[in-house]
């Protein structure tokens, strides 16, 4: 499928301004859309890379640079230099997270029909990013892939005290060998959204460690990759062609 991608300025509700990478079918039709949150380490080729793939899957898709408060546009850190990363994560709290989802939410009702459908999926940091707007934005549905921070940790308060505000079915993807997101933090997650009663599905590969999905890593594995890719799509299918229209 043809597809455009460019940039775009978005304006947040706290006046600040963000820069987000887009990408879409050439053909206009009722294309539904989709919000794709970075890893830690931007919005960098990897990230631009996947969005384009969605968009050539059928999708309006964003990437919104998060760190557009405390970085400047274009904002990269190498894979081996997480330190570098690591003051802009903990300068992002959710409300102002929150608010960045919603501009990008709201440029994509602005630009795709209005009874399409908008669904979330986000990587590492982004996989956070996705279940938050899971709880704040009426979307079809969202994807976490290896989401830190769901489940509570010593530096990140967590997100289960609001799981039962999850408004929308959930698919998470997590590494049976990942050391970041430890076996207590899936079943945390796990257990939560199953006491919560939320509609949901946990998919862990075994053998599979953080970063699985991302072939610009040392962790990637295209054997894990290539099982998660065709169950995203068909989860965000599934849910995003027979959820409940978007406000």
């Amino acid at each position: 499928m043809e597809i455009s991608a460019e940039y775009v300025d978005l304006t947040v509700s706290d006046g600040t301004k963000m820069r987000a990478w887009t990408a879409q079918p050439v053909a206009r039709s009722a294309h539904p859309g989709l919000i794709v949150f970075q890893e830690a380490f931007g919005v960098n080729a990897h990230i631009r890379d996947v969005t384009e793939r969605f968009a050539r899957q059928g999708y309006v898709a964003i990437a919104p640079e998060l760190f557009h408060r405390t970085a400047a546009g274009g904002f990269e850190v190498r894979y081996d230099d997480f330190p570098s990363a690591a003051p802009h994560m903990r300068a992002l709290k959710d409300g102002a997270m929150e608010a960045d989802e919603r501009a990008a939410y709201d440029w994509l009702r602005e630009n795709i029909a209005n009874d399409a459908l908008i669904s979330a999926i986000g990587y590492c940091m982004g996989g956070r990013a996705a279940f938050l707007a899971g709880l704040t934005l009426p979307l079809a549905c969202t994807v976490s892939h290896y989401g830190g921070g769901i489940a509570p940790n010593p530096t990140n308060p967590g997100l289960l005290g609001r799981a039962a505000e999850l408004q929308c079915p959930m698919l998470l993807f997590w590494g049976g060998k990942d050391k970041h997101i430890t076996p207590e933090h899936r079943r945390a997650v796990n257990d939560t959204l199953t006491a919560e009663g939320k509609d949901f599905v946990h998919v862990e590969i075994s053998d599979a460690d953080h970063g699985f999905f991302c072939d610009a890593r040392p962790s990637y594995d295209a054997t894990a990759a290539g099982l998660a890719w065709p169950l995203t799509l068909a989860f965000l299918k599934t849910h995003g062609s027979h959820g409940r229209r978007t406000a």
